[in-house]
C-alpha cells in the first residue's frame, strides 16, 4: 500500500473512534452538571467515583485491546480459526476479571468510598458509598461494552462502535435529569442512569456480534471443527493468556498515565487553590485534543496488526503516515488553545485567578501537545505490532520523570509544569523514536532487542502463544 492509501485507511478508521470518545468525555461533563445541583458533596462524590471508573477501565484493557489486535490479526491472515480463538480470549479475560472487580467492590464499597476520599467521613462518603453500590456491580456492563467494541474494532469496523456509545452516553444524558432531579434519586440516580444508559447500547452491540460476517465465519469454522489441535479447556486458557500478554502491556501503559496524572494534581495543589482549579479545568477542555490523538492510535494498531496478518511489514509507512496525521492534529489543537484559553475557561464558569491561569497554562501546552499526539500516535504501531511492553517502560520512566521535574519547577507555577511536561515527553519521543527505528527495520545495526524484531504470535499458534504469555 502507497502512503495515501495508508493515510486514507487511518483516518477512516480513526474519525469513528474519535466520536466514540468524545460522546464518552461530553456525558461525563454534563452528568457532573446535574450531579452539581445537588451541592458540594454530590459533586466530589461522584468526581472520585467516576476516577475509579477510568482506572478500572485500565483493567479491562487487557482484554478489549488484546482482542483487537489479535481480531485484526486474524483478519489479515484470513485465519477464522485464529479470529474464534481471539474471541474466546477476549470473553474468557472478562468471565474472569469482572466477578472479582464486580463483587470485591460491591462488599467493600463503602472502604473503596473511604479510601479515594481521604478518609473523609462526611456526607460525601454515604454519597460515593450509594453511588458504588450501584456503579460497581454495574462494571459487568461496562467491561462487556469494552470486550464488544474490541472485537468488532478487530474486524475494521469503528463505526458500530462509535453508534453505540453515542447511544449509551445520549440514553445518559436523557436519564440523568430525570432520575436525579425527577424521581429524587440523588448520586443513586446518576449511576442508574450510566448503568441503563450502557445496558441498553450493550444489547444491540451483542447483535452486531452476530450479524458480523467475519465472525460468522469464524464460528462456522469452530462448529465445522477447523480447528488447531488439543482444543478444549487447555485451549481456552492458552487464549486467554494469549490475549491477556498481548493486552497487558497497553492496559499498563493507560494505567500509568492515569496515575501520573493524579499525582501531578498533588504537585499542582502545592502553587495554590486557583492553580489546581485551573488545572482541572483545563484538563478537561484538553480531552476534546487528547482524544483525536488516542483515536490516531487505535487506527494504527488496527492497521498495523491487519497488514502484519497478511504477511505485509509495513510499519515504517503506517508510522510516518500516523505521525503526520496526528502531529497536524496537535498543532491545530496548539493554535486553538493559544488562541482561545480565555475563551475556553469562561465557558466553564472560571472567572478571576483561576481563568487567567488557566488561560496561560493552555496557551503554554503547544509543545506538550505536539509532542503527545506523535508519541500516542506512534504508539499505535507497537500496539499492533506486538511490541508494546517497549510503551510501558517508557511510560513509567517519563511518568515518573515528568512528576520530578514538576515538583523542582513548581515555584514557577503552572507555567514550570506546563514546561516539565514538555521536557518529559521529549524524552520519551526520543526513546520511543529510536525503538521504532529498530523495530519497523529489524536489520538495523544496534537493534538490540529482539522482542521488538517479534511480530504477535498467530492467533492460531498454539507454541507461538504459549512463549508470548510466558
Amino acid at each position: 500500500m502507497g502512503a495515501v492509501e495508508h493515510r486514507r485507511k487511518l483516518v477512516s478508521l480513526a474519525y469513528p473512534v474519535y466520536f466514540e470518545l468524545l460522546a464518552g468525555v461530553a456525558a461525563g461533563i454534563i452528568n457532573m452538571v446535574w450531579v452539581a445541583r445537588l451541592g458540594g458533596d454530590a459533586v466530589a462524590a461522584v468526581a472520585v467515583a467516576t476516577n475509579v471508573e477510568n482506572l478500572l477501565l485500565g483493567v479491562i484493557l487487557v482484554a478489549g485491546s488484546g482482542t483487537t489486535v489479535l481480531v485484526a490479526r486474524a483478519r489479515g491472515a484470513r485465519d477464522p480459526s485464529g479470529t474464534h480463538s481471539a474471541v474466546r480470549g477476549g470473553w474468557a479475560l472478562w468471565a474472569l476479571v469482572t466477578p472479582v472487580v464486580a463483587i470485591g467492590g460491591y462488599l467493600f464499597r463503602e472502604q473503596l468510598a473511604r479510601l479515594v476520599l481521604g478518609g473523609d467521613d462526611g456526607p460525601a462518603l454515604s454519597l460515593a458509598t450509594g453511588y458504588f453500590s450501584i456503579a460497581v456491580p454495574g462494571i459487568a456492563v461496562f467491561f462487556a461494552t469494552n470486550v464488544v467494541d474490541g472485537i468488532l474494532k478487530g474486524t475494521g469496523d469503528t463505526r458500530t462502535p462509535m453508534k453505540l456509545s453515542v447511544l449509551a452516553n445520549g440514553l445518559i444524558l436523557v436519564l440523568d435529569p430525570l432520575l436525579i432531579l425527577g424521581l429524587g434519586l440523588g448520586v443513586r440516580g446518576a449511576a442508574i442512569a450510566t448503568v441503563l444508559g450502557r445496558t441498553a447500547a450493550l444489547v444491540p452491540g451483542l447483535l452486531a456480534l452476530r450479524r458480523n460476517a467475519m465472525l460468522r465465519q469464524a464460528a462456522r469454522a469452530s462448529s465445522a471443527g477447523i480447528r488447531r489441535l488439543g482444543a478444549g479447556p487447555r485451549t481456552l486458557g492458552a487464549d486467554a493468556r494469549r490475549t491477556a500478554a498481548t493486552g497487558l502491556p497497553m492496559s499498563a501503559d493507560f494505567l500509568i498515565r492515569m496515575a501520573g496524572a493524579l499525582a501531578l494534581v498533588a504537585v499542582v495543589a502545592r502553587i495554590g487553590v486557583s492553580e489546581v482549579a485551573a488545572y482541572g479545568i483545563a484538563t478537561k477542555a484538553m480531552y476534546v485534543a487528547t482524544m483525536a490523538f488516542y483515536s490516531v492510535r487505535q487506527a494504527a494498531a488496527i492497521h498495523t496488526a491487519h497488514l502484519l496478518g497478511t504477511g505485509c511489514d509495513e510499519r515504517r509507512s503506517i508510522g510516518r503516515q500516523a505521525l503526520l496525521l496526528a502531529g497536524g492534529l496537535g498543532l491545530a489543537a496548539a493554535v486553538a488553545l493559544l488562541v482561545a484559553g480565555p475563551w475556553i475557561m469562561r465557558a466553564f464558569g472560571a472567572e478571576g485567578e483561576v481563568a487567567e491561569a488557566g488561560a496561560l497554562y493552555l496557551r503554554c501546552l503547544g509543545p506538550y501537545l505536539i509532542l503527545l499526539a506523535c508519541f500516542i500516535a506512534l504508539g499505535g504501531v507497537f500496539e499492533g505490532s506486538g511490541s508494546s511492553p517497549v510503551l510501558a517502560r517508557i511510560t513509567s520512566c517519563g511518568v515518573a520523570l515528568q512528576l520530578t521535574l514538576a515538583h523542582g519547577l513548581s515555584g514557577s507555577g503552572l507555567l514550570g509544569v506546563c514546561l516539565a511536561m514538555a521536557l518529559s515527553m521529549a524524552l520519551q519521543c526520543t526513546a520511543l523514536a529510536r525503538m521504532y527505528r529498530h523495530t519497523a527495520n529489524p536489520d538495523a545495526p544496534g537493534s538490540g532487542d529482539s522482542r521488538l524484531n517479534t511480530p504477535i504470535a498467530e492467533p492460531g499458534d498454539t507454541a507461538s502463544g504459549d512463549r508470548l504469555a510466558s
